[in-house]
């Protein structure tokens, strides 16, 4: 889909992001499975964990933070709460795996990075594609030009 709106553009781009990430994730951790070979001290590996770890830390939360703040609100306004509830419920769980893809990382066994990490990408992969059919659509139709300006120019700072 086409957004006109900046936000949308913004945000579809780090869903594109995101489900590259993660779906990469999960291509390396099947890959490491069928051959039996251990990620520990694989440069490969390490690159793939802390490009994950940074998005969780420097992208997710300002994503999640500006949708709850900003666009959540707007939606429950104009009597499309719904969806910002639903949403923000899989936020609450989202942020709980991501807690646990975290202190696997710290623990460095890749048994449970790999479960929790394909554990965290699940969600994330299904809660991007829900905010594609339905953030999305909806804020696009709801923002005029001038407060998606505004957003736009709040969520970049």
């Amino acid at each position: 889909m086409d957004f006109i709106r900046q936000v949308n553009r913004r945000l579809h781009e780090e869903h594109v992001a995101t489900l590259a990430l993660w779906n990469r994730f999960e291509q390396t951790s099947a890959a490491r499975a069928r051959d039996g070979s251990a990620a520990t001290q694989d440069p490969e590996i390490e690159a793939l964990l802390k490009s994950c770890a940074a998005a969780l830390s420097e992208e997710l939360w300002h994503h999640f933070d500006f949708e709850e703040s900003e666009l959540f609100p707007r939606l429950a306004e104009n009597g499309e709460g719904d969806i910002g509830e639903l949403l923000a419920e899989e936020h609450v769980a989202i942020r709980a795996a991501a807690k646990g893809f975290s202190e696997a990382l710290e623990g460095r066994d890749w048994q449970r990075v790999r479960s929790a990490g394909l554990e965290l990408s699940e969600r994330l992969i299904a809660h991007v594609h829900k905010e594609e059919m339905s953030l999305l659509p909806a804020i696009e139709d709801l923002l005029d030009e001038e407060t998606d300006a505004q957003l736009a120019l709040a969520y970049a700072g």
